[in-house]
């Protein structure tokens, strides 16, 4: 029996809860669990020197033969991905969090200022513009985009390339914006992409 509540060969996802609505149709991981060779919290913790350098080989020589446990996961990927360099101390990254959880904060009152539906709970899964920063007054566009307005009321409109263009709607102009606004739709799709079985998510 592993520390963690979980035996060798059992599968790794059974770390995440499962929402009960989901539990049909799940794929199972292929990945199991290898008793003394995965990266356990632990090992993880041992892998620091005191200043808080990451001995990285001895890290991926153990995540190679056994994987990462779920409960250290987050941390092991920030290095994986290289957010931050192994030779950084336990200070170094920890100012450098602080300076991103500002610049992120910064860019995300900068995308509601942009667009209103940011920060708002709704997820919009179709274009809102065109590419010269027309509003589109598309059924769908519409419905996602005020869901909790009344749509009842037809502004003056035209076609252009299939989608209606809402005339009563001012035009961006900004590159920046046009190309931001363009891009929100796929996030939004993304949103719906990941594993909404998770309670996680």
């Amino acid at each position: 029996m592993m520390k963690w509540g979980l035996s060798s060969g059992t599968p790794a996802d059974s770390y995440y809860e499962v929402r009960s609505d989901c539990t049909d149709g799940v794929p199972k991981s292929k990945f199991k669990i290898k008793a003394g060779k995965t990266l356990s919290a632990r090992k993880w913790q041992a892998a620091f020197s005191p200043d808080g350098c990451l001995d990285i080989a001895s890290v991926l020589s153990r995540i190679q033969r056994g994987g990462v446990h779920p409960t250290v996961r987050g941390e092991v990927w920030e290095f994986l991905l290289g957010c931050f360099d192994p030779r950084s101390t336990f200070d170094e990254r920890e100012e450098i969090r602080q300076i991103r959880r500002i610049q992120y904060d910064r860019w995300k009152e900068d995308c509601r200022q942009m667009d209103s539906h940011v920060g708002s709970g709704k997820v919009i899964t179709a274009p809102l513009i065109t590419e010269d920063g027309r509003p589109i007054k598309d059924p769908l566009v519409l419905l996602e985009a005020t869901a909790d307005k009344d749509t009842s009321e037809v502004a003056p409109s035209t076609s252009i390339n299939g989608n209606e263009i809402d005339e009563s709607a001012e035009r961006i102009t900004d590159k920046q914006i046009i190309e931001w606004k363009l891009t929100l739709h796929q996030i939004g799709l993304d949103v719906l992409r990941t594993d909404r079985t998770m309670v996680f998510y």
